[in-house]
């Protein structure tokens, strides 16, 4: 009896050790149950989301990135056959899902003017330094494009003058002009803005201020003749043939409206400048360090130059694809949530090394086109429309300065206030899962939250930007709808592959950068593996999802630079404008 009762206290402690040893595990789980339902409290998703998801799987991203993508479309040029047929596939596939034109008129196409420009450069452009004469060589050494809507665009005898980043910015108590007259000039000004303090200009993250469509502004409002931007791998994000191939050829604008502009915008190779400065006496590395403050004043170069591009001007239409599906709440589907992706890339031009002359655009942006039709059929396939509409935009001629979504800000088919979000995609993810997801402008807005939630709800890391010193907020089209106060959104691939090593996602994104970015061999590859980009296309169908349902309005965070643009639209539709 004693034995068998020792026994019995045996097993009963033995038990009660299993179970202390258990109970951690237990409660972990249990903890992260909950955390994992406080994570998505925010989020806003009715029954049959998740079913609805499985709309979204390799065949609808395949299917339309491999026919945009194809050698048929001969690029996607902007008013090409190209571009045509993309719009009429874009189109067609959005009716076929029951959407509804969401153009003006009942029209699928939000159709609008452009002009389209085809400069003719000389083989150089002589610059005089004293006695001597420096030229620069076309394409290998400098790119010269006009910036007016005529016959010719010129700068007579104009003298050079040396601006820094060319930056006027007031809340950094910055002005690298100085009130110096600088009409009739050629400014050479830094790309990039500076990026040496977190405290000044956000440090190495990108600003508007370092975009050259910025740079170039900025020269017209100083009334000068031309801007000559330097180039550099680093300081522009991306090689020199990008500038060589993305601007050769036809080049785009909306058609002027009166405002200033410079005769001439240039770019011109690090070496080249040097070589420029030199002649002149000058020291490019000092007169970038001396740049590198607030103190800074214009230095005239001792430089003249003269210049005459003739200009073929043609004319053209092209068109934003938009497909609205009317929300089912009788008082919130006055209200949009809008999804886009631009439909263009840059059509036939330079041939590369084996001759091939059609920049496919695949990843850039077939891959996001692809993305935004999944999201599209996944909001078809949802038992019960969401309470906000949703509007699916594919937008013009993005490779031309964000041309397409400019239009549509500026004539913008539901008022700016009543606009909930924007969620862009340029590109995708082709390469695997990720653990964790890029969220280019997070920390700007009450979005953060929601994208952390479905982060978290995939078991994923959320980051913010992976390469901040490209400014990709400033490169897609969600910056036009910012710029008209909507609370945007740009998703990307994340990095850290899983089952590759520490480093791999980084390497194969800055490959991309260096070898296929808006080049010819931006194909797409029938071995490309799809599961990632399905995991981050169905995050971004529950990002929309649970915005349209979501009774409170997104808001830019206090301060954002455009929060004051947030208010004035809102302000605008409580008046009734």
């Amino acid at each position: 009896m004693q034995n068998t009762k020792r026994q019995a206290r045996k097993e009963i402690l033995a038990c009660s050790l299993l179970l202390l040893v258990a109970l951690p595990a237990v409660l972990t789980a249990a903890e992260k149950s909950e955390k994992k339902a406080a994570a998505t409290a925010s989020l806003f998703l009715p029954p049959g989301a998740d079913k609805a998801a499985q709309a979204i799987h390799r065949g609808t991203l395949e299917a339309p990135l491999r026919f945009l993508s194809d050698d048929l479309l001969e690029g996607r040029g902007v008013a090409s056959r190209g571009d045509q047929t993309s719009r009429l596939y874009l189109s067609s596939t959005l009716e076929l899902l029951g959407y509804q034109p969401g153009a003006p008129g009942g029209s699928w196409q939000q159709a609008f003017d452009m002009v389209g420009i085809k400069t003719h450069a000389p083989k150089t452009w002589d610059f005089k330094a004293g006695s001597q004469t420096v030229e620069l060589k076309w394409s290998d050494e400098y790119i010269a494009a006009s910036k007016v809507q005529e016959p010719t665009a010129s700068i007579k005898n104009a003298e050079l003058v040396f601006v820094g980043y060319g930056i006027q910015a007031p809340e950094y108590k910055w002005d690298d002009f100085k009130g110096m007259n600088l009409k009739g000039k050629v400014l050479v000004m830094m790309n990039n803005d500076p990026d040496w303090d977190p405290k000044l200009f956000e440090g190495n993250r990108r600003l508007f201020y370092g975009r050259w469509v910025y740079k170039y502004e900025s020269a017209a409002r100083q009334g000068a003749a031309g801007a000559i931007i330097i180039h550099t791998t680093p300081s522009a994000g991306y090689p020199w043939q990008v500038v060589q191939t993305s601007w050769s050829g036809e080049q785009f604008e909306l058609p002027a409206a009166g405002e200033p502009r410079i005769q001439v915008a240039g770019w011109a190779t690090e070496g080249a400048t040097r070589r420029l400065f030199q002649a002149a006496g000058q020291d490019l590395a000092k007169l970038i360090q001396q740049a590198k403050s607030r103190d800074f004043k214009p230095v005239p170069l001792g430089i003249t130059t003269s210049l005459e591009l003739t200009n073929d001007i043609d004319r053209v239409k092209t068109a934003n694809v938009l497909g609205l599906l009317p929300g089912s709440d009788p008082k919130l589907k006055d209200e949009v949530v809008i999804l886009s992706a631009h439909h263009d890339h840059l059509g036939i031009g330079t041939p590369d090394k084996t001759g091939d002359r059609i920049y496919n655009g695949a990843i850039d942006n077939a891959a996001g086109c692809a993305t935004v039709m999944a999201i599209a059929r996944a909001f078809a396939a949802l038992p019960e429309r969401p309470k906000r509409s949703i509007l699916i935009a594919f937008v013009a001629a993005e490779e031309q300065g964000l041309l397409g979504s400019e239009y549509l800000a500026k004539h913008p088919t539901f008022p700016p206030g009543k606009i909930a979000a924007n969620i862009n995609y340029d590109g995708g993810n082709v390469l695997g899962r990720t653990r964790d997801l890029s969220y280019i402008g997070l920390g700007k807005s009450s979005l953060d939250k929601l994208v952390g939630a479905l982060a978290a709800r995939q078991g994923r890391t959320l980051k913010g930007e992976q390469f901040p010193d490209r400014g990709y907020f400033y490169r897609s089209d969600q910056f036009n709808f910012a710029k008209i106060g909507v609370p945007a959104l740009y998703l990307k691939s994340g990095t850290d592959y899983i089952g590759k090593p520490a480093g791999w996602g980084k390497q194969q994104a800055e490959d991309y950068e260096a070898h296929r970015y808006h080049q010819p061999s931006d194909n797409f590859d029938p071995n490309w593996t799809y599961d990632g980009m399905i995991e981050d296309t169905r995050l971004g169908f529950f990002a929309a999802l649970s915005i349209a349902d979501n009774p409170t309005l997104p808001t830019w965070n206090p301060g954002d630079e455009f929060e004051a643009a947030r208010k004035a639209a809102l302000g605008a539709v409580s008046k009734g404008k």
